[in-house]
Parts: C-alpha cells; sequence; structure tokens
C-alpha cells in the first residue's frame, strides 16, 4: 500500500485528486493540505510514502515544502504535481528534491503509475519537463557542478547501476538485470550518492547525464 499526501491550494484539485487516487486499492490517501506548512505538518503526523507535490501555493510554496520535507523525513518521496514548466519551477525542485515533475494534464492511469513507481524509486518527468532539464544539463553552467574524480572513483560495478538508476529502474529491478539480491544494490545506491555527493537518486540522475553515462 502507498500512502499518499496530497498538497495543493485549490480544494477543487485535492479532493478530485483525493477521489481519484481512493480508486486505486494499492494506494492510500493519508492527507489533504492546502500549503507546504500543513504539508510538513500531515507528513510527520501520517508518515507518507509519497507527497503530491503543487508549487505555487501561499504560505510556503512546494519547491520550499519539498526542500525541507526531504531534509526531515529522507525515505519520504515528493512527486510534482503543477501547471507550471518555467525553466526556474522545474530546476528549483528538482534541486530540492523532488523525484519527479508531472503536468495537471497528465492522465489519471499515468499518474497512478507515476505515484506506484515513486514510491518504488523510478523518477518520472513529463516530456516538456524531461526536454527542459536536458537543455539545461547540456548547457553546464545551470546543472550541479560535479568534480570529475568523483565520477571516476566508481567502481565498474557502480557505474552500471547509475546508469541503470539514471534510467529510472528501482532497485529490485536493478537486481533482477544485474543478478544481485536487492539488499547489495541497496548499497551499491548508498555507496554511489556518497562518492558523488549528492542527495538523492534524482540528483544521481542529472550527474549521469552530465557526465554522457546515459543518453539524453
Amino acid at each position: 500500500m502507498v500512502r499518499v499526501l496530497i498538497c495543493d491550494d485549490q480544494t477543487v484539485v485535492r479532493e478530485g485528486l483525493a477521489a481519484i487516487l481512493s480508486t486505486d486499492d494499492e494506494i492510500e490517501v493519508v492527507g489533504l493540505a492546502c500549503n507546504g506548512e500543513e504539508a510538513l505538518a500531515l507528513a510527520e503526523e501520517n508518515r507518507p510514502d509519497v507527497a503530491l507535490m503543487d508549487l505555487n501555493m501561499p504560505v510556503m510554496n512546494g519547491v520550499q515544502a519539498t526542500q525541507r520535507l526531504r531534509h526531515r523525513h529522507p525515505a519520504l518521496r515528493v512527486l510534482v504535481l503543477t501547471t507550471y514548466t518555467d525553466d526556474a519551477w522545474v530546476l528549483d525542485a528538482i534541486r530540492a528534491g523532488a523525484a519527479g515533475y508531472l503536468l495537471k494534464d497528465t492522465r489519471r492511469d499515468d499518474l497512478v503509475a507515476a505515484i506506484k513507481g515513486t514510491a518504488e524509486g523510478k523518477a518520472f518527468l513529463a516530456p516538456t519537463v524531461a526536454g527542459k532539464l536536458m537543455r539545461q544539463v547540456a548547457a553546464g553552467p545551470a546543472a550541479r557542478p560535479v568534480d570529475g574524480g568523483q565520477v571516476e572513483a566508481l567502481t565498474e560495478r557502480e557505474l552500471e547501476v547509475l546508469r541503470l538508476l539514471a534510467q529510472g529502474y528501482s532497485n529490485p529491478e536493478i537486481a533482477q538485470r544485474m543478478h544481485l539480491a536487492s539488499g547489495t544494490v541497496r548499497n551499491y545506491v548508498s555507496t554511489i550518492l556518497q562518492k558523488l555527493g549528492v542527495a538523492d537518486r534524482t540528483e544521481a540522475a542529472v550527474v549521469a547525464l552530465q557526465r554522457g553515462l546515459v543518453s539524453q
């Protein structure tokens, strides 16, 4: 069961999303927040697996909330769901620790699949958002700076794990493809994050793209 916290300042959107997600037997909506500050309080109380996060909200916006949620609850994954495709919103959300970035015109089935996949460790990006992110990565200066030596410190096996991680595979899927135990892959991922000096899988994926380890 995936426990989901919905954060959006529009009542009709919150309630509509809750109604849609509640029809799936594998998803439980554990809280509805109208701004980032309320999301922090509800996350503390209900311990969701995934926070479905709007961005432009009063009191505390979604970027600020994402950063604080990731700091307080490292296991919690944030999936942005918004109407905003501006470069600044996209990059700020990813840098804050968002695991994915979808738009509100996403189809119901795709949204449900993205929530479940996000809980498993996959990354989901709307096509238009992915294009913006890849262009920023290719441009270089706007991307997270990475010391080449950090990547060079990875072993061949760690590089293979990083490539699969950057393609959106979860730990169990990586384990299956590499014929490893899930615990072994989990240890590899932790080591990779430490060597690269990044906070999460999304940042590691950006590093992999920036260094040309996977195709854009």
